[in-house]
């Protein structure tokens, strides 16, 4: 039985044949509407979440599945005191698949320990979101045909975005990747990430306050909004909320081919009037992380489909 808690638990093999599978989902939908049929995942969400708890569902509905789970800790049995690892077995009895987004750094990792169905790390604290990061890498492969060769800025919040230390994590795998880190300094980049993964990997990457001056070098720009759930005080979160806004005008200073990828939900920190603009692929995303989730959850119950 596989788990997935980190995007390092898959190869570099693993990822392209899972990202293989997803655009056959996306070109064939019919062929997979029924590989999941008297399945059930369930999505235990102790945050609250929109795109990953829904983009979920509805992966395993296209698949011909079902659904069960909450979507907060309130509406659960943690509300009475009952831990991940109780709740995980008792999950296991119900469900074939689980999903789980948890506020604490290694919550799916204790649920994987105590479980008997695969886990699937939805988001753990400010740690990992390696579906995100499935998703990240899909739209970047099939929208610039490769992912290695490319510089991409990494914007915002470095220091509590998990979806931007899981995605280095994953490139860092692949040849000739360029990290430009554009952050104030209060939301730089781990020590851990930029020590463990970017030092010790020997890979190129530089840190910069502006966003302007570094603009024509990207062919990705990947943009974090300011996680207000992670601060602790309220004046320093409205302070750098505001730090990093792409609107049209930095657009210009950008290539014709770049592409603009967000996680969402963003708040403020890309300009609507941005939308528009063809290298905005960030809507895009949301449909990829659709295919790759049926593609993982196709992997972790190890059905094929001919």
């Amino acid at each position: 039985m596989k788990h997935l808690l980190s995007p390092l638990d898959f190869s570099v093999e693993e990822l392209d044949q899972l990202m293989d599978v997803a655009l056959d989902i996306s070109k064939n939908p019919e062929k997979y509407a029924q590989a999941c049929k008297g399945k059930k995942i369930a999505t235990l969400f102790y945050e609250p979440s929109t795109r990953t708890r829904l983009s979920f569902e509805a992966a395993m509905l296209n698949l011909g599945g079902n659904v069960l789970g909450f979507s907060s800790s309130d509406s659960s049995s943690a509300a009475k005191g009952e831990s991940v690892a109780d709740t995980i077995r008792i999950v296991s009895c119900y469900a074939d698949i689980c999903a789980m987004r948890h506020p604490k750094e290694g919550a799916p990792l204790v649920a994987a320990l105590h479980s008997s169905i695969p886990v699937i790390n939805a988001g753990d604290g400010g740690h990992q979101h390696p579906t995100q990061t499935l998703t990240d890498l899909m739209t970047i492969r099939t929208l610039k045909g490769h992912l290695d060769n490319i510089t991409i800025g990494l914007c915002g919040d470095l220091k509590f975005g998990r979806t931007v230390h899981s995605l280095i994590n994953a490139l860092i795998r692949y040849p000739n990747v360029r990290f430009v880190l554009i952050s104030p300094p209060e939301l730089r980049v781990p020590d851990y990430i930029r020590q463990e993964v970017l030092k010790a990997n020997g890979a190129f990457y530089k840190e910069v306050t502006q966003l302007e001056e570094i603009m024509p070098e990207l062919d990705l720009l990947y943009m974090t909004r300011v996680q207000k759930e992670r601060f602790f005080n309220e004046e320093e979160y409205i302070r750098m909320k505001d730090c990093y806004i792409l609107d049209k005008k930095k657009m210009e200073y950008a290539k014709k081919d770049m592409l603009v990828l967000h996680p969402l939900p963003r708040v403020n920190e890309i300009s609507t009037e941005v939308d528009r603009d063809p290298r905005a692929v960030y809507f895009k995303q949301v449909q990829f992380g659709v295919y790759i989730r049926m593609a993982l959850i196709l992997k972790l119950l190890e059905v094929e489909v001919c």
